[in-house]
C-alpha cells in the first residue's frame, strides 16, 4: 500500500506517513489542506445503531498540517543513499551513458575515497561495474572518461520523489509539478 505524503500547510514535504498516521491526523482535525485525486483508502468502522448507517473515514493522498515546521527544510541537506543517488542519475552510467537496472549499478567517487572524496550527492555517480572497474582509483581527467552529466544535491521535492518507493501516480504528479526547472527527475 502506498504511503501518504504529508505537508506543512505551505505546502513543503515533511514526510511519508503510514495510512493509519494519516487517518489518525484526519479523525483529530489537524488537517488543514489535502489533495489527490482519489482517496488513498477509506476505513470504515462500525454501525451507528440509531441510523443504521455505518461510519467511513477517507484518507487523502496528500495532506497539509497546520502550524509551522519546527526546522526550517531548507537548510536542511537532504540525506544521502545510495539507492537514491541511482535514482537520481535516472540508472544511467554517469561515463557510458547506458542505462541498466538499477540492482547492477554501482556508486562511483568521483574524488576516490583512497584520496579523500566524500561519500556524498556533489562526489559520487551511478556507474556501470565495467566503467567502474576501469575508473578505478583515480580521478574522471586522470581515467580520461569524463562524465557525462554532473552530480546535484536534490531539492526538497525531489529528494521525496527520491525516496518513495511506490509514489502513486497524482502524488508523483503533484511533487513533479514542484521540481525545480531543470530538473533531470521530470
Amino acid at each position: 500500500m502506498h504511503d501518504a505524503l504529508q505537508l506543512d500547510i505551505t505546502g513543503l514535504p515533511q514526510a511519508w506517513i503510514s495510512v493509519e498516521q494519516a487517518a489518525t491526523l484526519v479523525a483529530t482535525d489537524a488537517v488543514v489542506w489535502s489533495a489527490g485525486e482519489r482517496p488513498l483508502a477509506v476505513l470504515r468502522g462500525g454501525f451507528n445503531a440509531a441510523t443504521g448507517r455505518q461510519s467511513m473515514l477517507e484518507v487523502p493522498a496528500i495532506v497539509a498540517l497546520g502550524g509551522s515546521s519546527r526546522l526550517n527544510l531548507f537548510d536542511l541537506a537532504p540525506v544521502y543513499g545510495k539507492a537514491k543517488v541511482i535514482k537520481r542519475d535516472r540508472c544511467t552510467c554517469a561515463y557510458c551513458g547506458v542505462v541498466h537496472d538499477a540492482r547492477v549499478l554501482t556508486i562511483d567517487h568521483i574524488v576516490p575515497a583512497s584520496r579523500g572524496g566524500p561519500l556524498s550527492w556533489m562526489n559520487t555517480v551511478a556507474a556501470c561495474r565495467a566503467c567502474n572497474a576501469r575508473k578505478a582509483d583515480r580521478t574522471p581527467d586522470e581515467a580520461r572518461m569524463p562524465l557525462l552529466f554532473a552530480p546535484f544535491v536534490p531539492s526538497r521535492f525531489e529528494d521525496f520523489i527520491l525516496k518513495g518507493r511506490h509514489i502513486r501516480t497524482d502524488v508523483h504528479e503533484w511533487l513533479a509539478a514542484r521540481l525545480p526547472k531543470g530538473s533531470r527527475l521530470n
